[in-house]
C-alpha cells in the first residue's frame, strides 16, 4: 500500500431544496388555499477518524467531494427529502487545514472523532407557510439556502509514542523489526525506508506503545536534501525519540559524535519543541569489530555532555533490552535519570574557575588577616623567651658564686664538731649539779634535826 501524508482536496456540502408554490385543487371545494410543501435540507461533509486506516491514499486520486442537495417541496403539503451527510473517512491524526488561509481547522487525534467541514443548506418553505388572514393566497416560496464549498490540506501525523532517527542505513529498520511485530524493508543500502513505519512494542507488565520509523536524515536536509523534512511531522506526537548512531559507517566525514550533531541540527531546524524532547541515544552495529574501537571516545564524548550512550547490536540483539527499560521509564514515568550521567569534574572545574579563583583570593586575604596576630603573638613569645634566658643566666651566675661559699661551709665543719662537744660537757656539769643538790639538801635536814634533839 502507498503511504500518503499530504493531500488537498475540495469540498462540497448539498444546496437545500426550494419551497414548492402549490394550491388546492379538489372537486366541490372552492378556494382551497395554498398547500406547498418546504424544501428538504442539503447534506453535509464530515470527517470521522478511523483507527483503521493509516494513510490518505484515497484522497489523492479523489479530490472532489460533494454532497447530495435537498429535494424540492411538492403540492398537497409534502416536504421535499434531505440529504443524506457525507462521512469520509480519515486516519487517527490527521489535521485539516484551509488551503487559502493556512488555518488548522481541527487535528483528529481522538478515535471516532467527528469534524463537519461543510454544512449543508437550509431547505425552502412552501406558499403554506406564508398564508395570513389578509394574504389567504400567497403565489411564492422561499429558496432553499447553498451549502458550504471549502477548498482543504489533509496532513497526516502519525500518533506514536516513540521515534526512531538517524542516518539513512543506521539500522532503524532492524531495530523496529526486533521489538516489534512490524516488518518493513531491510536492505543494506541507505533509503531502504521510503515512508515511515509503525510497530506496537508489547512491554512488560501489560504495557505496549506504538514506535515509529521514519526515512533517514541527512545534513542539509532542512534545505530539500535527501528526503527532506517531510516525514518529521510523523514524529511531532511523540514523547521519546531514539537516536540511532551508526557506529560502523565508513566513509569521507563519517563520525559517530559528527553524526549525532547533524541530527540535533537539522531537528531544531524544523522545530524547537522537537528538538527539546527527551533523547535516547543507542550506539548501533557493536558487532563490528570496528564499531567497538569508536565506542570508547564517543562515549566519552558524550558523557562530557551529561547524555549517557547505550550500546546495542539490532542484529544480535545485545544490550536491547536496557535500552528497552529506560525508553519505557522515561514514557512512562517521565523519569530521565537513566538517559544521563554525571559530568566530569574537569568540565565542572572549567565552567566554575571565576569563582573558584575568587574563593582562593578570600581565603588568601583571612590567610593574611590571621597571620599578623599570630605574627605578634611569636613575636610576643620571642620576647619572653629571650627574658627567661637572661633569668636563666642571672641564676646561673649565682649558683656559681655560691660555690665557694658552700666550700667555706666545709670548713667550718670542724669547728661545729668542736662546739657540739662543748655542749655536751656543759650538759654533764648541770646534770652532775642537779644530782647534788638533793644531797646537800638532805644533809641540811639532818644537821638541822640534830640541832633540835641537842635543845631537848
Amino acid at each position: 500500500m502507498k503511504f500518503v501524508d499530504e493531500v488537498r482536496i475540495y469540498v462540497k456540502a448539498g444546496d437545500g431544496g426550494n419551497g414548492a408554490v402549490s394550491f388546492r385543487r379538489e372537486k366541490f371545494i372552492e378556494r382551497g388555499g395554498p398547500n406547498g410543501g418546504d424544501g428538504g435540507n442539503g447534506g453535509s461533509v464530515s470527517f470521522v477518524a478511523n483507527p483503521q486506516l493509516t494513510t490518505l491514499l484515497d484522497y489523492r486520486y479523489q479530490q472532489h467531494h460533494r454532497a447530495r442537495n435537498g429535494e424540492h417541496g411538492m403540492g398537497s403539503d409534502c416536504n421535499g427529502r434531505a440529504a443524506d451527510d457525507m462521512v469520509l473517512q480519515v486516519p487517527v491524526g490527521t489535521l485539516i487545514r484551509n488551503e487559502q488561509t493556512g488555518e488548522l481547522l481541527v487535528d483528529l487525534s481522538e478515535p471516532g472523532q467527528v469534524y463537519v467541514a461543510a454544512k449543508g443548506g437550509r431547505g425552502g418553505l412552501g406558499n403554506m407557510n406564508f398564508a395570513t388572514s389578509t394574504r389567504q393566497t400567497p403565489r411564492f416560496a422561499q429558496d432553499g439556502t447553498q451549502g458550504d464549498e471549502v477548498t482543504l490540506r489533509l496532513e497526516l501525523k502519525l500518533l506514536a509514542d516513540v521515534g526512531l532517527l538517524g542516518f539513512p542505513n543506521a539500522g532503524k529498520s532492524t531495530f523496529i523489526s526486533r521489538v516489534s511485530r512490524a516488518r518493513p524493508k531491510v536492505a543494506d543500502y541507505p533509503f531502504t525506508t521510503l515512508v515511515p513505519n509503525l510497530g506496537m512494542v508489547q512491554y512488560k507488565d501489560h504495557l505496549s506503545f506504538v514506535m515509529a520509523d521514519i526515512p533517514g536524515i541527512i545534513e542539509g536536509a532542512s534545505e530539500g536534501v535527501g528526503l527532506g523534512h517531510q516525514f518529521l511531522r510523523h514524529v511531532e506526537r511523540c514523547k521519546v525519540l531514539v537516536h540511532l548512531i551508526d557506529m560502523g559507517a565508513m566513509g569521507e566525514g563519517r563520525n559517530p559524535l559528527d553524526d549525532f550533531n547533524i541530527l540535533n541540527k537539522e531537528l531544531k531546524k524544523y522545530s524547537a519543541e522537537l528538538a527539546g524532547k527527551p533523547q535516547v541515544v543507542a550506539a548501533n552495529k557493536l558487532d563490528l569489530t570496528e564499531a567497538r574501537e569508536r565506542l570508547a571516545p564517543f562515549t566519552e564524548a558524550l558523557r562530557r555532555r551529561g547524555i549517557r550512550v547505550y550500546p546495542v547490536s539490532c542484529a544480535t540483539g545485545e544490550g536491547m533490552q536496557a535500552l528497552m527499560d529506560s525508553v519505557a521509564e522515561v514514557l512512562f514515568t517521565g523519569r530521565t535519570d537513566k538517559i544521563h550521567t554525571e559530568v566530569p569534574s574537569k568540565g565542572a572545574g572549567k565552567r566554575s574557575a571565576a569563582p573558584a579563583k575568587k574563593a582562593a583570593k578570600k581565603a588568601s586575604t583571612r590567610a593574611s588577616a590571621s597571620r599578623k596576630p599570630a605574627a605578634k603573638k611569636a613575636v610576643a613569645k620571642k620576647g619572653a623567651a629571650k627574658k627567661a634566658g637572661a633569668a636563666r643566666k642571672s641564676t646561673a651566675k649565682k649558683a656559681v658564686a655560691k660555690k665557694p661559699a658552700a666550700k667555706k661551709a666545709v670548713a667550718k665543719k670542724p669547728t661545729a664538731k668542736k662546739t657540739s662537744s662543748r655542749s655536751s660537757g656543759a650538759r654533764k656539769a648541770v646534770a652532775k649539779k642537779s644530782a647534788s643538790k638533793p644531797v646537800r639538801k638532805a644533809a641540811v635536814k639532818k644537821s638541822a634535826a640534830k640541832k633540835s634533839g641537842g635543845r631537848r
